[in-house]
């Protein structure tokens, strides 16, 4: 929730921010598993190489991609 809009971080940062630096495949399932989206912005989350990753809502990654360009981030 804390992320804003047009902005993402990586799995590793979530992980850090929450002071569990090597929990970034925990903050991956955890996003994976929110059934909140996107009201709750796991879209905002993406791996650490860059690329997306996945996402477990109906639409998968073409959903994360087209929220990410609505909130005004250039993939």
């Amino acid at each position: 929730m804390k992320i804003p809009k047009g902005s993402v971080k990586t799995y590793k940062q979530v992980a850090i921010g929450i002071n569990r630096p090597k929990s970034a495949r925990a903050v991956a399932n955890a996003c994976g598993k929110n059934p909140y989206s996107p009201k709750v912005p796991c879209h905002r989350v993406i791996r650490s190489d860059g690329s997306l990753g996945g996402f477990s809502a109906p639409g998968g990654i073409k959903t994360k991609k087209k929220l990410l360009k609505k909130e005004g981030f250039l993939l």
